[in-house]
């Protein structure tokens, strides 16, 4: 049986790791160096490192702070921000990273997945893509940063870029990011139903609960948190102990086994 991964998020502005609701109103949580540092040690199954500003200020993700993060972690290690082209992508798994997260670039130029995939396979591509919901059982799809709405329909984008070779698809809601009431289990269960590829849920976990309900009721195969997580609020350890007492395949904090 395949276990199901604890994956914090990284999001960086200016240098910092920083967490806001529904995208806004940003506070500091630390240095992202550190706290790579600290969630390898914590039992984390994987690290995800947004330089969320970049697609917003037209600009590459910044290399440096990539490189110094890789150095400091022993986990797979996903980057996104600004990344536009195959250079970009190129660039990025030079320095360090496993895969790469793409948002932006993908929904303007969505051939972008199809090269990338078969330039450096499906493994390393990671799209993600931001949600908020408009009634009548729909999801809009948002860019730079969840600030441009595109027309597009969740669900609808989501087969599309698994049918253009996305190895992993990373699914936020934009409504619930932040508030800490739960994932949006309905559209992660309708994307994960509806993609071969795995989803991460993300945007919204408040409480253990919440990530049981987004890995059963939401089928996803992954869950993603931020603040919780920065803020000391809950630890990766008691979490993977809570989901296991309820059936959930985890991996251990140490080591390889599986709870």
């Amino acid at each position: 049986m395949l276990t199901k991964r604890i994956i914090p998020c990284l999001d960086v502005a200016e240098g910092r790791v920083v967490k806001g609701v529904s995208f806004e109103d940003l506070r500091d949580a630390g240095d992202p160096v550190e706290a790579a540092r600290r969630y390898d040690g914590k039992g984390a199954d994987e690290l995800v490192f947004l330089d969320i500003k970049a697609s917003r200020e037209n600009r590459g993700t910044l290399l440096s702070m990539v490189e110094r993060t890789a150095r400091e972690v022993f986990i797979p290690f996903t980057v996104g921000g600004g990344i536009r082209t195959l250079e970009d992508i190129r660039d990025i798994l030079r320095s360090g990273a496993d895969k790469v997260g793409i948002n932006t670039a993908a929904v303007q130029t969505p051939d972008l997945i199809d090269r990338a995939s078969r330039r450096f396979g499906a493994q390393c591509i990671v799209i993600s893509i931001d949600v908020l919901r408009r009634g009548g059982g729909r999801w809009e799809v948002f860019t730079h940063g969840g600030s441009r709405p595109t027309g597009r329909d969740a669900l609808d984008w989501a087969r599309e870029v698994a049918r253009r070779g996305a190895g992993e698809i990373l699914l936020t809601s934009i409504d619930a990011d932040g508030g800490r009431d739960g994932y949006d289990v309905e559209i992660t269960a309708l994307v994960s139903q509806a993609v071969h590829v795995p989803v991460i849920a993300s945007g919204g976990a408040g409480t253990p609960a919440h990530f049981y309900d987004a890995l059963t009721c939401g089928r996803a195969d992954a869950v993603l948190a931020a603040s919780l997580f920065h803020f000391g609020e809950l630890d990766i350890w008691a979490l993977k102990q809570y989901l296991a007492g309820r059936g959930i395949p985890v991996r251990r904090a140490i080591g390889s086994s599986v709870l």
